[in-house]
């Protein structure tokens, strides 16, 4: 009587297809692990970002709120100062003072708003100021025993990219004397590799993932737009 052989193995085809099996696994594995790290990478640095622009909303808001409507206009008696590298606004006891991504990482100390006594780099620091001095003298050097720095770097090199104060008549109440302003800023990561600027609005954004340099894992650009009311006396 025949006997069949239950001893047979797996035939050369079959060890390829199961490892061929277990080797896609293993790479759709990989790949959602990196998408979760991605995603999850993303969520933490906006995350910074936004608790960043929301610190510098409240500081502004407050600021401006506790003191008399201001002059932003060019020249004698502004208090706010353009630069192309960066900018200062002098409001009440302190000044607001702060140098733009693109220019920190140039580092020219030449054009750069810097400290007199300190190498750290100025991001977006509030100086006490009670005689609007640095707007009077727009190149004057900032005390860094008297200033503090709004802006700290973290790990994910956050920078300001871009910030803008207007106002018009319109915004003001001839009754109560209170003035409306309008504040614009942009803030996020600084690799400048990873950002490009928009043609149609000048405004600095992240790459699109498919163009070169871009990190769409960790850069992050987010604009703050808010409305701040002065006091009731003009100084």
């Amino acid at each position: 009587m025949n006997r069949v052989d239950k001893s047979r193995g797996f035939t050369l085809i079959e060890l390829m297809l199961a490892m061929s099996f277990v080797s896609m696994l293993l790479v759709a594995i990989a790949l959602t692990v990196i998408q979760i790290g991605n995603i999850y990478n993303q969520g933490l640095t906006l995350k910074d970002v936004n608790q960043a622009g929301r610190s510098l909303t409240s500081e502004l808001q407050r600021s401006i709120a506790q003191i008399a409507p201001f002059n932003i206009n060019p020249g004698i008696g502004s208090r706010y100062i353009v630069q192309d590298w960066g900018g200062r606004l002098c409001i009440g006891q302190y000044s607001y003072i702060w140098n733009y991504g693109d220019a920190l990482k140039n580092n020219d100390s030449a054009r750069l708003n810097i400290y007199s006594n300190s190498n750290n780099q100025i991001r977006f620091v509030k100086a006490v100021d009670p005689n609007a001095s640095y707007c009077i003298e727009s190149s004057k050097k900032i005390d860094s025993t008297t200033a503090t720095e709004l802006l700290n770097v973290g790990e994910h090199d956050l920078a300001i990219h871009n910030f803008t104060v207007s106002t018009n008549n319109s915004a003001s109440d001839s009754k109560t004397g209170q003035q409306m302003y309008s504040i614009e800023f942009f803030i996020g990561t600084n690799d400048q590799n990873a950002l490009t600027t928009s043609a149609s609005t000048n405004n600095v954004m992240c790459k699109p993932p498919d163009q070169p340099g871009a990190d769409p894992a960790y850069c992050s650009i987010n604009q703050f737009d808010i409305v701040a009311r002065a006091g009731n006396s003009f100084q």
